[in-house]
């Protein structure tokens, strides 16, 4: 599908030249295809027809409400890294059964506000966050659905600055101490394992 196509030497998207977008609310300005992100999201969905599956949108790739919005009314979920995230996929008719918290430095108040909201799962970092998790979950009646973010020390031969899974980055509970934490997991009152 090419949704972004010269036509007599004019650029339109779908069927609205850009230049009348451009006179209408001037420049710069992004002009995002709704046919394109639905195209792709259903052949992501179709890649795993047949499968139990849950696809999550990342909201930090794109955090426009307009956006959010499409991909919530046609099922998706979203892959949130803060508190502020997880507002705007709210304010965008996200369900928060569909919203997974991943990422480091989540704070207590983030954490609680995801538990009041009963989202999905908790992709959880390391022990210490764990245990918060457990301790916040009690406070509120609540069992929290985690999954452990396991750091498995393999080079993706990347650029440093967005390599993720090494020993020495901060993502991840240590590939050796990942059991010691799933058991830890296991006998917290107010964790409930979902995934590793």
């Amino acid at each position: 599908m090419k949704v972004f196509a010269y036509r007599q030497g004019e650029l339109f998207a779908e069927d609205v030249p850009l230049s009348r977008i451009a006179q209408a609310y001037g420049t710069p300005t992004y002009v995002y295809s709704r046919a394109a992100i639905l195209a792709n999201l259903a052949a992501y969905q179709r890649a795993f027809a047949g499968v139990p599956h849950l696809l999550c949108y990342s909201v930090k790739a794109n955090s426009n409400l307009a956006v959010l919005n499409l991909l919530a009314r046609h099922g998706a979920g979203f892959d949130i890294v803060s508190g502020g995230e997880l507002a705007r996929v709210l304010a965008a008719g996200g369900e928060p059964r569909k919203v997974l918290f991943s990422g480091v430095g989540k704070s207590e108040g983030e954490l609680r506000e995801a538990l009041r909201q009963g989202i999905h799962c908790f992709n959880v970092e390391s022990g210490a966050e764990l245990a918060r998790l457990d301790a916040l979950a009690g406070e509120l009646g609540q069992r929290a659905p985690v999954s452990l973010r396991v750091n498995p020390d393999v080079d993706a031969r990347t650029h440093p600055y967005i390599s993720t899974g090494l020993k020495q980055n901060k993502f991840g509970v240590p590939f050796a101490e990942a059991f010691e934490v799933y058991v830890a997991a296991r006998s917290m009152a107010h964790i409930e394992i979902v995934g590793l």
